[in-house]
C-alpha cells in the first residue's frame, strides 16, 4: 500500500475506524481511528460508515466522510478492507474497483504473520482460518494479485490503478469536449 501511494499521484488513503486497541507503535489518526465499541455502534446506527465489518471481535470501518474528502480533492480513494467490507462497498458503489491481494500459500501467509510479531499464536491460527474462508471469495473481486514478490505486486497494483483511470466509462466527460472539436458544420 505504501508503495502504491508513493508511486501513483492523486490517491487518498482511508484510515479506518476500529474498536481494537492500538498495537506496538500505532497511533490514533495515523494507523487507525481508535474508538470505543459503543461509539462505533452509534455511528453504524447513524449510517456514518461506507462499509464496516466485525473481525476478530472488533469492528473496522470506513467513514463516509473520507470518500467525500477524496472527491472534493479530486483524488481516488484507496481502502484496505476485508471481504465483508468489499462486498458492502460494491453493493453501495458498483463502480468501485476491488483488488484481492493473495498470499502465494498458507505457509507463506503464516510466515508473514509471524514475522510481524504482532499477534499471539491463537490469533495467528484464527487469522489463517479466516483467510481460508476469505480466499474462497476471490471471484467477487475485479482483480487478484498473487503477492509472490513485493516489488512486482506493487507494480501490478499501480498498473491496475492507472489502467482504471483511463477506462472509457470513467473519462466520458473528458472525451466529449474533444469530440466536439471534430464536429464540422457541413
Amino acid at each position: 500500500m505504501h508503495r502504491l501511494l508513493d508511486s501513483v499521484p492523486g490517491l487518498k488513503f482511508s484510515i479506518s475506524y476500529t474498536t481494537r486497541a492500538p498495537r506496538g507503535h500505532e497511533s490514533s489518526g495515523a494507523s487507525y481511528h481508535f474508538i470505543s465499541r459503543p461509539e462505533f455502534e452509534e455511528r453504524i446506527a447513524r449510517g456514518e460508515f461506507l462499509e464496516y465489518a466485525e473481525v476478530f471481535d472488533n469492528y473496522y470501518g470506513t467513514h463516509r466522510s473520507v470518500l467525500n474528502e477524496a472527491l472534493a480533492e479530486g483524488k481516488d480513494l484507496v481502502l484496505d478492507i476485508d471481504v465483508q467490507g468489499a462486498g458492502q462497498l460494491k453493493s453501495k458503489l458498483p463502480d468501485a474497483v476491488t483488488i484481492f491481494i493473495l498470499a502465494p500459500s498458507r505457509q507463506i501467509l503464516e510466515q508473514r504473520l509471524r514475522a510481524r510479531s504482532e499477534d499471539a499464536d491463537d490469533i495467528i491460527r484464527r487469522r489463517l482460518h479466516d483467510a481460508a474462508e476469505e480466499i474462497r471469495n476471490y471471484s467477487l473481486y475485479d482483480y487478484v494479485i498473487i503477492n509472490n514478490d513485493l516489488e512486482e505486486s506493487a507494480e501490478t497494483l499501480a498498473a491496475i490503478v492507472c489502467a482504471e483511470r483511463t477506462r472509457r466509462t470513467r473519462i466520458e466527460d473528458l472525451i466529449r469536449p474533444i469530440l466536439a472539436t471534430f464536429q464540422t458544420n457541413s
